[in-house]
């Protein structure tokens, strides 16, 4: 797996509130897709998402896989990955709280790590430059030891 940049979930729980406090309805589709995705610690695109959802007897068409990853993104239950051909890959966050990753080129094997340090250098620079309520995403690539 080749991997390009990740955006960070981990901001909320895997309830049904999004991110702009809006309710969102809880459906058979959205329950079997987050079902599916704690079943595993890698990242899947959602046509290998769709093709396991299927391969289960689950009826849910492609552009509602689409549409569910979009909405767990941003209600922070999901971590989104996108390759270097563009493509989007999904994984469930193991964590609540504000993490970044460790990931491995060869394979996709992921690391969820906390940076306190970077955390305190990211406030202080926004700081030193007037910026305020900044965000950010910093990921770490590298070989694993299976390689």
């Amino acid at each position: 797996m080749s991997t390009h940049s990740i955006g960070t979930g981990g901001a909320g729980a895997s309830g049904a509130s999004g991110a702009s406090g809006a309710t969102r309805r809880p459906t058979r589709q959205r329950a079997a897709l987050a079902e599916l995705m704690a079943t595993t610690s890698e990242f899947l695109s959602a046509q290998e998402l769709h093709s396991k959802l299927q391969a289960q007897g689950a009826s849910v068409g492609l552009a509602t896989v689409y549409r569910n990853l979009q909405a767990m993104a941003a209600d922070g239950d999901v971590d989104v990955l996108r390759t270097d051909d563009g493509e989007a890959a999904y994984r469930s966050c193991s964590t609540d709280s504000h993490h970044h990753h460790l990931v491995c080129r060869e394979c996709g094997r992921t690391v969820e790590v906390e940076g306190p340090a970077v955390e305190t250098w990211a406030t202080e620079v926004a700081r030193q430059h007037g910026f305020a309520d900044v965000t950010h995403t910093i990921e770490l690539f590298g070989t694993c030891t299976s390689h």
